[in-house]
């Protein structure tokens, strides 16, 4: 019912929404919405406010739906809050919940930063304000003042309601009247319960619970003449209202938790000649704003909250004139407009920001180009990461999930992915490698039954060739040899001690401290200590890169990486290449991976470069026939490609735009700035550099004719020059690239689903 309630709004924003609009989703029962609207439009301003408190991630975790909630409202562009707790504990859920990196600026999944931020909400005091000057009100503050004449008036205006905290109060005056009876005709407390959800049993007990004291301390302490407790069980007109909170001495807010309680920024803008005080529950939103002005209570402590009432009514005249001269210049300061102002200014701003992290995220991927130009070449080569590329996340859609076991990292080869690949190793004129970190075990056993593909495991550091079950040490620095091994696995292994489920893993390059399983929060900590060390420890001078990955500390000798292991593995493959299919003649080249930035020089490898004999670029400034007939500015379609493929391979133009290497013509979504990265970097510069040697002695033409790198689930800025996001694109492309070269992929009787991206351009 909530999802459905949600669809329906979102139906009927979409109908009214146009480019442009800004759309601000308020509370909790509109926590799906902006997940609904995003898919839809991706670029839509949304933004989400939320009224009430958020608990704390340990009460939180208890929801059923937990992680669909925090994901759905992640989706809006800037989320707010009453007050920085509310939006620490939200921080905090996405942490411990989602595994999810906090930031200053809010939370960061994957590249995508969604803005966190505290907005105390106000009120409108003009309207209060001048309300003080209505005769109508005038005339009820007179008729009060002579009706309570003698006696110092309490008041307290709430919501029948359990967060409230209409018994304490009650409690605490009661407590008070016993310990100073010399005030027990000399004090009123004026309670208006305005009544809510009166046909809900709780509610109706509550009520009960509040007249049973009322009458037990009007019983007890109350005279012929007087009562200590006037109790309503209604709601006042706005003008009676105004007058009672400028007749009023003290005002109790004693809620035992809200959001953040605007009765006592009324009751603060109404005392601008009375200077009355303000007793606020500590557990409202209100006290972060007004504490400075306010006594600050503990409702549950009733002995504390009696002592607060005494001390309030006999508080000196210099005293309450300068804590509610705090108070009230808050008031009219932080109103509802500038909230609502502070709000959508920071919305902007978050939107434009977003908007220029994504102008260096590479494009998505174009498939009708991808497979035209596949279909216009003569030899492949398909590079294709492992995890997150190829597999997908086990999911049990209604059954409890294991948050804090192994069962939350476990994945599953995307089998129509793998399908298509089993299809294309029987093309002779493709060549397919499949580059992961994990092991050589893992690997060999998840790819048994596809024997016509290279395996590289360990990032590179063996290789299986296909019919082959051998694997074979293809780099000349290995971990055992290494005279810091022992002392980093020393330092790891104090560290497994004292983090549980963290563990240890060493690859044929490399040592890495893994703690994906541990406690989020506390891992983080552990890292960094684990960093300190090794950064100051007997290695301190070693040749190794110390890499910190998401949840992992890679050690590696300096230089080695996927860049380089690949460019070791093309000259490789190229020795153990037919005479008549010789790697010279690769004139696509397709590499996708879910790579992380240390690593994207594997990219980079296949850019290339040409050198004008000053060390600079040199671009060739010719524009191709579908650069001139502008198709490229929207997505073309199947259609459109194939009707030109002929034409271009006839004129011997190279390669349509937006797959043509830098020195073919100018890319669209590529700028000079990102042609510079592109650049191949010296080891020394950066941990991951490539010698300009190693790309000159590879087999192949670098660029190559059509060359397509993108990067696989990751929406950050990228040396690739596209983005696909996730297994099922993958899996897509592959049965199209399958249907090109004449196979039918086995258990596929059409193309997988594609994912919807989104209708924005």
């Amino acid at each position: 019912a909530h999802q459905y309630a949600n669809r329906l709004f979102a139906e009927v924003v979409l109908q009214h929404y146009r480019p442009g609009d800004i759309v601000w989703v308020q509370d909790y029962h509109l926590m799906p919405l902006a997940a609904i609207l995003k898919e839809k439009h991706p670029r839509m301003k949304v933004g989400f406010f939320l009224h009430t408190p958020f608990p704390s991630s340990e009460v939180y975790r208890t929801l059923p739906v937990r992680e669909e909630l925090l994901r759905a409202v992640l989706k809006a562009d800037l989320i707010g809050f009453h007050t920085y707790d509310y939006a620490r504990h939200f921080v905090s859920a996405c942490t411990r919940i989602l595994g999810l990196e906090g930031t200053p600026a809010g939370v960061e999944d994957n590249g995508t930063v969604t803005r966190i931020a505290a907005f105390p909400i106000g009120i409108d005091p003009d309207r209060f304000t001048s309300a003080l000057e209505a005769p109508g009100v005038r005339a009820n503050v007179a008729q009060l003042l002579n009706r309570y004449a003698g006696r110092k008036v309490m008041l307290g205006v709430d919501r029948l309601d359990m967060i409230k905290g209409i018994p304490q109060k009650l409690l605490a005056f009661e407590k008070f009247l016993e310990e100073h009876p010399e005030w027990r005709d000399r004090v009123l407390l004026v309670q208006i319960a305005v009544p809510s959800r009166t046909d809900v049993p709780e509610y109706q007990k509550l009520r009960s619970i509040v007249h049973e004291i009322v009458g037990r301390i009007n019983g007890k302490y109350g005279t012929l003449t007087h009562v200590p407790i006037y109790h309503l069980d209604r709601q006042l007109a706005f003008d009676e209202l105004v007058a009672l909170y400028a007749i009023t001495d003290v005002a109790l807010v004693t809620s035992l938790r809200d959001g953040m309680n605007l009765v006592s920024y009324e009751y603060v803008a109404c005392q601008r000649d009375n200077a009355g005080v303000l007793i606020l529950s500590e557990f409202a939103g209100a006290a972060q704003s007004l504490g400075a002005g306010a006594l600050l209570v503990n409702p549950w402590n009733i002995n504390d909250l009696a002592q607060a009432i005494e001390y309030a009514l006999t508080m000196n005249d210099k005293e309450r004139r300068e804590r509610h001269r705090q108070n009230y210049m808050h008031v009219t300061i932080h109103t509802a407009q500038t909230w609502a102002d502070t709000f959508l200014y920071e919305l902007n701003d978050t939107h434009v920001e977003a908007e220029l992290r994504t102008k260096s995220i590479p494009p998505a991927l174009d498939f009708d180009l991808a497979v035209n130009t596949f279909r216009a070449s003569k030899r492949h080569l398909l590079i294709l990461g492992y995890n997150a590329t190829l597999t997908t996340a086990v999911e049990a859609p209604r059954l409890p999930k294991k948050h804090f076991d192994q069962i939350q990292a476990m994945t599953t080869v995307n089998m129509a992915a793998f399908n298509c690949l089993k299809g294309l190793s029987k093309d002779p004129n493709v060549e397919i490698v499949i580059f992961s970190g994990s092991e050589k075990e893992r690997m060999a056993d998840t790819f048994a039954d596809l024997s016509d593909v290279w395996l590289a495991a360990e990032n590179g550091a063996v290789i299986r060739q296909p019919e082959s079950k051998e694997w074979k040490n293809l780099l000349d620095v290995s971990i055992g040899d290494c005279e810091w091994k022992d002392s980093v696995q020393l330092v790891f292994e104090y560290f497994c001690e004292r983090t549980p489920r963290s563990f240890v893993e060493e690859r044929g390059t490399s040592l890495v401290w893994n703690y994906k399983y541990a406690d989020v929060e506390f891992g983080r900590i552990q890292a960094r200590d684990v960093l300190q060390h090794l950064l100051t420890g007997p290695i301190s001078n070693a040749p190794v890169d110390i890499i910190r990955g998401a949840r992992s500390i890679e050690v590696r000798p300096v230089g080695v990486s996927k860049g380089s292991s690949m460019a070791k593995m093309l000259k490789y493959m190229s020795a153990q290449s037919p005479p008549d299919k010789p790697m010279s003649e690769v004139d696509y080249v397709f590499i996708a991976g879910h790579f992380l930035g240390r690593d994207e020089d594997v990219f980079t490898l296949f850019e290339g470069e040409v050198d004008d004999g000053n060390g600079a670029k040199e671009e060739e400034q010719h524009t191709p026939p579908w650069q001139e007939s502008g198709l490229y500015s929207s997505r073309p379609s199947m259609a459109s490609i194939s009707s030109m493929e002929q034409s271009m391979v006839d004129k011997n133009y190279d390669v349509p735009t937006g797959v043509s290497s830098p020195n073919k013509g100018p890319t669209p979504n590529r700028s000079a700035e990102k042609d510079q990265k592109l650049s191949p970097r010296v080891i020394g510069e950066t941990a991951n550099g490539l010698a300009s040697a190693t790309i000159s002695d590879l087999p192949l033409k670098l660029p190559p004719k059509y060359l397509f790198t993108c990067t696989v689930g990751r929406t950050m800025v990228s040396q690739a020059r596209y983005c696909l996001y996730g297994s099922q694109e993958i899996a897509f492309l592959l049965y199209h690239l399958c249907i090109s070269s004449g196979i039918k992929p086995e258990g596929l009787s059409g193309p997988p689903p594609l994912p919807e991206r989104g209708t924005d351009d």
